[in-house]
């Protein structure tokens, strides 16, 4: 194939990712709603679990596939992509105002998280057993966050849920069935035309999927995040980033790894022990002041970038 066509096949995945998870989120909410689920359950599981569904989908496709690279860097990137260039950009716009729970709770969950990974794929494997314990980790952290009583929850990866909104039963289900179908169909495209670029552009596997395909995934937490800064909300930006980091490391790497066992590239752990210092590094600055400044922002986006930058030219 053509690289415009890799571009195409890459940008027509990722905007029905995008597309199918909203439409998949908003039905399963109705739906837990109707069965009569509270707004802990609903906002933490249901929403948490289904906003992580392009990751999900592309890189459990992705290690069917036989391109464990793409699997494991789609859950890298997006992890520089939240903390690095959606919670930059976020505090770019405006202070971050930061809630002592998110720092104690949240940021040390994902600190643990991200060390687990990093310890987990050092020698550049991630077999079934080890992958069963990221879920065991996530089923720890899910019941953690449901001891939770606030009628309204911020969530990892996706918005606050809102009380009271009802649908009929056949539209709910036909969204719920229809966005299910648009992740894994936008999964596959955008894995096929990740892989087949990364052929034809002759830069590994790797690198595409760190930067391309994690933006891909990513984009939903993106303008979500940027929809709470315009709404005057960016402190909820900042407690969904850092959720969806921890579900990305935890459910993603865990799902992928039991579908079929991971290796990967030379640099991965060079990217991961980059990804631990930027999580040692926003957990500083959530801690000095409790407010994230433009100045902290702008920081947080370099850092990403840099590390970008070095797998691109790695790759290539």
């Amino acid at each position: 194939m053509s690289l415009a066509t890799d571009l195409l096949l890459i940008v027509v995945g990722g905007g029905a990712l995008w597309y199918g998870a909203d439409r998949f989120v908003e039905s399963a909410v109705a739906l837990a709603r109707r069965f009569g689920l509270s707004d802990v359950v609903t906002g933490v599981v249901v929403v948490g679990i289904g906003t992580s569904a392009p990751e999900v989908a592309v890189s459990a496709d992705a290690a069917l596939r036989g391109s464990p690279d793409i699997a494991v860097a789609n859950v890298v990137g997006s992890n520089f992509f939240n903390l690095g260039l959606i919670l930059g950009t976020v505090a770019l716009l405006g202070r971050v105002r930061v809630r002592g729970q998110l720092l104690r709770r949240d940021g040390v969950a994902l600190l643990l998280a991200t060390l687990a990974v990093l310890g987990l794929l050092f020698d550049r494997r991630l077999g079934r057993p080890e992958a069963v314990l990221l879920l065991v980790g996530l089923a720890v952290y899910l019941v953690v966050l449901l001891r939770r009583s606030s009628r309204s929850t911020p969530i990892a990866g996706g918005e606050a849920v809102e009380a009271g909104q009802g649908d009929r039963p056949l539209l709910v289900a036909l969204g719920l069935l229809g966005g299910l179908a648009l992740v894994l169909l936008g999964a596959d495209v955008l894995v096929q035309g990740a892989s087949a670029l990364a052929l034809d552009a002759g830069v590994s596997e790797w690198a595409v999927g760190i930067t391309v395909v994690a933006a891909g995934t990513s984009s939903p937490e993106l303008a979500a995040a940027l929809a709470a800064a315009r709404q005057g909300r960016p402190g909820l930006s900042a407690g969904n980033v850092v959720g969806s980091s921890t579900f990305n490391l935890l459910a993603v790497l865990g799902v992928a790894g039991v579908i079929e066992p991971l290796s990967v590239a030379p640099n991965a752990p060079g990217s991961l022990l980059w990804l631990c210092g930027l999580v040692v590094l926003v957990l500083v600055l959530f801690r000095s002041g409790h407010v994230l400044t433009r100045v902290e922002g702008a920081l947080l986006v370099l850092a990403a970038l840099a590390r970008w930058a070095v797998d691109l030219l790695g790759g290539a």
